[in-house]
């Protein structure tokens, strides 16, 4: 029988022609450079051809080697997914890694994980509270499975499905104010002290752009770090803030917020590779919560 390429050599291919490097990849396979470009070239030597230029300005890949990478992808995720479904054949569980955008909250994830859990034995689901930046790089490394985030202008997401999910309003809260629904205006904003997020987290930059669009420079008295923390605050303060509706709604808020006269609102999606050998759960986690979000429109 004529020798096949081991998976080893068909994954490391890969990850070269994702950096085009031989150090890089070498590094992000976790081999010596010298052990990763032996590697290579025995792959050549059991296809017989060759795939990798290399001169003193550097390597990259041939036309065969371009041709073959898109090919090699679809036999490793193949590989990967079969043996996803046997497992889960067999009984065994699937985890996935779903990262929540902070600003977003995770108290709804963790809701969805819940009821999700008990129709779906064969899948077991971690959430992970994250910003913006982090985020972005966990769902790229692979780390996370699925994002729930908002649509941010530094996310380069080309390639990735982006499934609607729900519009989030962002509303101001100040319990501790007690002020009737109708004697709320930007007034009440300007002259009271403001509870915000950390200023290096995406939905910081937002209020702020926010504020000065609609003229309002109110007194920072706190950064926090999560809506959790800040609707805390709040209650223990008379400060106030602008938080998701949403969340105020699913940890029991009835009062104590009051909507924008203009208002801020973002567009949340589910964020995902096609091409992620768990596709298949990923699917019925996305569909189960797409059809959810649906419902609660009729």
């Amino acid at each position: 029988m004529k020798e096949k390429p081991s998976i080893q050599q068909i994954e490391n291919f890969i990850i070269y022609g994702k950096v085009r490097n031989f150090a890089m990849a070498a590094k992000r396979a976790n081999i010596t450079q010298s052990a990763f470009s032996f590697q290579m070239k025995r792959l050549e030597e059991i296809v017989g051809v060759q795939l990798i230029t290399r001169s003193s300005r550097g390597s990259d890949l041939t036309r065969e080697g371009e041709f073959f990478l898109p090919k090699a992808v679809k036999i490793i995720n193949d590989l990967d997914e079969t043996i996803n479904e046997l497992q889960k054949f067999s009984g065994k569980t699937v985890s996935l890694n779903i990262g929540a955008l902070m600003s977003l909250g995770d108290v709804l994830m963790n809701r969805h994980v819940s009821y999700f859990k008990r129709h779906n034995q064969n899948i077991d689901i971690n959430v992970y509270n994250l910003e913006a930046k982090t985020l972005l790089h966990k769902l790229k490394s692979g780390e996370i499975d699925i994002a729930s985030s908002f649509l941010l202008p530094q996310m380069s997401l080309d390639g990735y499905v982006k499934d609607f999910f729900y519009k989030d309003e962002l509303v101001y809260y100040a319990p501790a104010l007690n002020l009737p629904q109708t004697d709320f205006s930007l007034k009440i904003i300007k002259q009271t002290p403001f509870a915000s997020y950390s200023p290096d987290y995406f939905i910081s930059a937002v209020i702020e752009d926010y504020f000065t669009r609609i003229n309002i420079n109110p007194d920072i008295e706190a950064r926090l770090s999560t809506p959790y923390a800040i609707m805390q605050y709040c209650k223990d303060n008379k400060t106030g803030s602008l938080l998701s509706k949403r969340i105020l709604m699913e940890m029991g808020e009835k009062t104590g917020y009051y909507s924008l006269q203009e208002p801020l609102c973002f567009n949340a999606y589910l964020i995902y590779n096609h091409e992620n050998h768990k596709i298949s759960s990923i699917k019925v986690f996305v569909d189960y919560v797409l059809n959810l979000y649906e419902a609660m429109k009729h």
